[in-house]
């Protein structure tokens, strides 16, 4: 379907019809394991004729979810994983072995962040972070054993946007994999496989899901490198369960509409925050893709603004420690995100207790800007 637009390819991505006979939606195979008719049926399956044989090696909802998702990001394959950090952890373990070294953004979601500098020296791989917003830092980084580049297109919380062509290039002439984080733009904005990224992962939880009721992670790109992460997935019991990839797959056919509308809406508030006094400062990329700018908007209050009393202000704003749901909802980087930062690495990103992040959702903007105005005038 690759003639076909966004919106028509993320409403109509299904199983092949063979396997899923006359069925509109794709049921739910909420199965551990598929039966054979006998053995010649079973050997099949270790010959490549059948394809399913036990659900964490496979299952047809999490082929289904991982197809979209691949399609979307104009990828050749993809793996569907039990969460967003399974399917980073995934794509690491896909390039990086015990004895190299990889290079990774400073500024990275808190949990990401963790994963990367405290559990991957278990594997025997060696870290370093550095400001990805001057590639001059990173090439300054790369040592012999590096093999990888690791980063978000767009950075979570502050919503800087990554230099992928650059990013491209540098990892090119060190020869080099990447890897993107594309959470925060989805595939409806940027699609970094098609700027030369090897691997793209999501948090399917967030936008592709979109109703705040999945955990799951996708991970997609590279055919050999796909491969390899899914051996880690199956190996390391880090599967989709079918009912979340069923869950996930129904909200990705809305994605489309559900990031223009939240994307206009982001915008709407964006520069309705710049005007306010109390708003020392707004953080809303100027430019993602010719479809909008993302959902997210980030602010620093002023000082003169009594935190507590504004979270205790929000009305029908929701407090919650994650992002991309249809309803607007608020959180507090210091005390969620970004809470197992050392001071230091949160002074070096500019996390302190006046950062609060909004993820805009399909709500009348007017409504939204309102609460919020409210909050902070309280």
């Amino acid at each position: 379907m690759s003639e076909s637009s966004f919106d028509t390819k993320v409403v109509h991505h299904k199983l092949d019809q063979q396997q899923v006979p006359n069925s509109k939606s794709t049921p739910i195979y909420q199965t551990s394991a598929f039966t054979f008719k006998d053995l010649d049926h079973l050997e099949s399956y270790y010959e490549g004729d059948s394809p399913y044989l036990y659900t964490r090696e496979r299952n047809p909802n999490t082929d289904e979810l991982s197809g979209t998702v691949a399609q979307l990001e104009e990828a050749p394959a993809g793996v569907a994983t039990s969460s967003g950090m399974s399917a980073i952890l995934a794509g690491i373990l896909s390039v990086a072995k015990p004895g190299d070294h990889i290079i990774a953004a400073e500024d990275l979601y808190g949990g990401t962040h963790k994963l990367i500098t405290k559990e991957l020296s278990t594997f025997g791989i060696d870290v370093t972070m550095v400001s990805f917003a001057e590639l001059e830092e990173v090439e300054e980084a790369v040592q012999e054993n590096t093999r990888l580049l690791y980063t978000e297109s767009i950075s979570n919380p502050f919503l800087r946007v990554e230099d992928l062509a650059g990013l491209v290039k540098l990892a090119k002439e060190k020869g080099l994999k990447t890897m993107v984080d594309n959470t925060f733009a989805t595939p409806y904005l940027l699609q970094p496989y098609t700027s030369g990224i090897d691997l793209v992962v999501h948090s399917g939880t967030k936008y592709i899901g979109g109703h705040s009721d999945v955990t799951c992670g996708v991970l997609v790109g590279d055919q050999m490198l796909v491969q390899e992460a899914t051996s880690k997935v199956v190996t390391l019991g880090a599967n989709l369960s079918p009912f979340e990839a069923w869950l996930t797959q129904r909200g990705a056919k809305t994605l489309g509409l559900r990031m223009k509308q939240q994307s206009t809406n982001a915008e709407q508030v964006a520069k309705a925050l710049k005007k306010h006094a109390g708003v020392r400062t707004v953080y809303y990329p100027e430019y993602v893709s010719d479809r909008g700018h993302g959902a997210i908007v980030t602010i620093e209050l002023d000082e003169k603004v009594n935190v507590e009393t504004f979270f205790q202000s929000l009305g029908w704003i929701k407090i919650a420690p994650t992002l991309a749901g249809v309803e607007t909802t608020i959180s507090y980087p210091v005390r969620t995100s970004h809470r197992a930062l050392s001071e230091k690495e949160k002074e070096n990103i500019g996390i302190n207790d006046y950062v609060i992040r909004l993820s805009i959702g399909i709500e009348d903007s007017e409504d939204i800007i309102n609460q919020l105005t409210l909050a902070i005038e309280a």
